[in-house]
């Protein structure tokens, strides 16, 4: 693909990545980033199967809706996620969002997630070619692509994203769906992929990590 690095775009949608933030002081650093203007906070959940970490469950989804309107995105990074969509939706996601990678069966899982009254989002790895999406972008509300190998924050942004978001880019419209992407999103990666056509940018450490938090939120969001 080619773009030009010193162009911007306006109305970028950040996703906080809740994962890294300060967990001690999680009330005010979310209410940091909603000041700043967020609308949406990233919930990422690791079984240690599928990712080699281990996060959280239902039970802190539920402790965040207590503690922010904002809509919630939780990333289900586990295996077998039917076993789990019920209790995320009943903690207060609003939207569900499964790894075509972890799925026996992604139609049903993305019918449960909307008969559950959410919104349904799918997400794929690095090494995952976008073509094992096509047959269920019709059915989703939401398609996230992981630019760094999910389990660990603060990675590279592998460069090879931006031709997948870029043909993802191309059907979005068509299709109905919001695109976003999660992993390596800083201040020098965020106008990149922006410029290949996404909606939603997930910003983890870039985010929490700042001395400034609200001030890192605009830049990154270029408002």
């Amino acid at each position: 693909m080619t773009y030009n690095p010193n162009m911007t775009q306006t109305n970028r949608i950040i996703s906080p990545s809740i994962l890294a933030a300060d967990f001690s002081n999680l009330g005010d650093q979310i209410r940091q980033v909603e000041m700043a203007g967020t609308t949406r906070l990233h919930l990422d959940v690791m079984d240690g199967q599928f990712v080699p970490n281990l996060t959280f469950g239902p039970l802190i989804v539920h402790a965040i809706r207590k503690l922010s309107k904002a809509h919630l995105e939780s990333h289900l990074m586990i295996v077998e996620p039917q076993r789990f969509i019920p209790q995320f939706i009943d903690a207060g996601s609003d939207s569900i969002i499964i790894h075509v990678e972890t799925s026996s069966d992604i139609q049903r899982d993305l019918e449960m997630i909307k008969g559950g009254g959410a919104k349904a989002g799918i997400s794929l790895n690095p090494d995952t070619p976008a073509s094992h999406l096509l047959p269920y972008l019709d059915s989703v509300d939401l398609v996230l692509v992981m630019s760094v190998f999910p389990g660990f924050g603060g990675q590279k942004f592998i460069e090879s994203s931006l031709e997948k978001i870029e043909k993802l880019a191309k059907l979005k419209e068509e299709e109905g769906f919001l695109l976003a992407v999660d992993g390596g999103i800083n201040p020098v990666t965020v106008d990149s992929v922006f410029q290949a056509g996404v909606d939603i940018a997930v910003v983890g450490s870039a985010l929490f990590g700042a001395a400034d938090i609200e001030e890192r939120y605009h830049l990154l969001a270029n408002d």
